[in-house]
């Protein structure tokens, strides 16, 4: 069942279920999404670019990025959609972050997990230590 929420882009209360934004805002972006792609189905303007097509189509740069991610325009049918990479703002197709940012993310992650285990070596070393006992004799 479904709570109250406001829209969070016209902030119009409504029952939401799974999208956090109104019927009526969904409507919207559907109809812009068809203006968009319409646009693009035509052969002359399927290597649009991103700005041209904010140009052609008054859609706002925003949303059709939005289409992008969501991956209803596919750059496999329109090769120059792009949008920029959460990390370093490169010009990608797919997914949050580049190639070079996902590589960069494995190393700092495996050199993390390095760290961490030389430090449980350390540690399980310290507690053998801790647990060895030295005895004397009386005699010395």
């Amino acid at each position: 069942m479904g709570e109250l929420a406001n829209c969070a882009r016209c902030d119009k209360v409504f029952v939401q279920t799974t999208n956090s934004i109104c019927p009526d805002c969904i409507k919207e972006d559907e109809k812009q999404f068809q203006i968009v792609y319409d646009f693009l189905k035509k052969r002359e303007n399927r290597q649009a670019t991103i700005p041209e097509i904010v140009e052609a189509t008054e859609v706002k740069e925003d949303i059709i990025l939005q289409f992008v991610k969501e991956n209803r325009l596919r750059s496999s049918q329109f090769p120059n959609l792009s949008f920029p990479c959460e990390r370093c703002g490169e010009p990608i197709a797919s997914g949050k972050v580049c190639e070079n940012c996902k590589n960069e993310l494995s190393s700092d992650l495996r050199y993390q997990q390095e760290i961490e285990q030389v430090k449980r070596r350390n540690e399980q070393e310290e507690k053998q230590k801790a647990q060895t006992y030295y005895t004397r004799s009386r005699n010395n």
